[in-house]
């Protein structure tokens, strides 16, 4: 197998689990854009001013206030009833957003349709400057419409590159669980199924306290064949050195003895043929 093509199996064994999850998340995006059914937005604006000039700051704090009660039921009560929805699927199609350093109030309705987005938006925008206004004397502000709602010529969900984007983005984040789960797997299997006894070391031996280092004499040596080896190292030297001579020329007890032991037979020779 050539090189090449080891290393594109070595890839392929490797991402796969990626290369597979991304495809198959931007595909699930994309049928989710067709299949789901589209919702519209629009956009309704109020104004909040003050009854007396030069109070800006208490115009602002007023547009905070009132941008959370956009989506209560005290303020839906009567948009409810124009837009024939009831106040609990009313606060679900409607929010308001706020500025912070504008006194105005940002009114979003939605629906399955443009017409119905602008409708529940400006309702919206009508009960809440209705229902702020009932109280000009004690807070000192008053709403006022600055803008109703357009149609919008383009839903806003589902979008479809977006929701192809956030589904590529989980295959990632899935195939990368999938590999991660994949390589500690194998990583406790490795070693279970591979592992090969490990050879120990000899331990060093321990010099005593004020002691020279002793260097390991190694194995001891194994005698050649047909030597023989004796008990007792001095028997063994007295063997090894008998009848052979001395460093000064003598010979040893077993040379000395045999001159003596000629003599002796040749004097019973001699005896007998008398």
């Amino acid at each position: 197998m050539t090189e090449p093509r080891r290393s594109a199996r070595l890839l392929v064994r490797r991402w796969w689990p990626l290369a597979l999850a991304v495809p198959l998340g931007a595909a699930a995006g994309a049928g989710y854009a067709v299949v789901a059914h589209p919702s519209y937005a629009a956009d309704s604006y109020v104004i909040v001013v003050s009854e007396n000039p030069g109070e800006s700051a208490t115009a602002v704090n007023f547009a905070q206030a009132y941008g959370r009660l956009a989506g209560r039921p005290q303020v839906l009560a009567a948009a409810a009833a124009e837009t024939g929805h009831s106040r609990s699927e009313l606060e679900a199609l409607v929010h308001g957003t706020t500025s912070p350093d504008a006194p105005m109030i940002e009114i979003t309705g939605t629906g399955a349709d443009p017409q119905e987005a602008v409708l529940t938006a400006d309702a919206v925008a009508r009960s809440l400057v209705a229902f702020a206004n009932g109280s000009t004397k004690e807070t000192g502000v008053r709403l006022v419409p600055l803008a109703a709602a357009a149609e919008p010529e383009r839903p806003t969900t589902p979008s479809g590159r977006l929701d192809v984007a956030v589904g590529g983005a989980a295959g990632v984040l899935i195939g990368a669980l999938v590999m991660m789960t994949r390589r500690r797997s194998d990583s406790a299997a490795g070693p279970a199924a591979g592992a090969a006894p490990v050879p120990t070391a000899p331990r060093p031996r321990t010099a005593q306290p004020g002691a020279e280092p002793v260097a390991d004499p190694g194995p001891e040596p194994r005698p050649a064949a047909g030597t023989e080896v004796t008990a007792a190292s001095g028997t063994g030297d007295t063997a090894a050195r008998a009848g052979k001579p001395d460093r000064a020329g003598k010979a040893g007890p077993a040379a000395d003895a045999a001159p003596a032991e000629s003599e002796n037979r040749t004097k019973t020779v001699a005896g007998s043929g008398r």
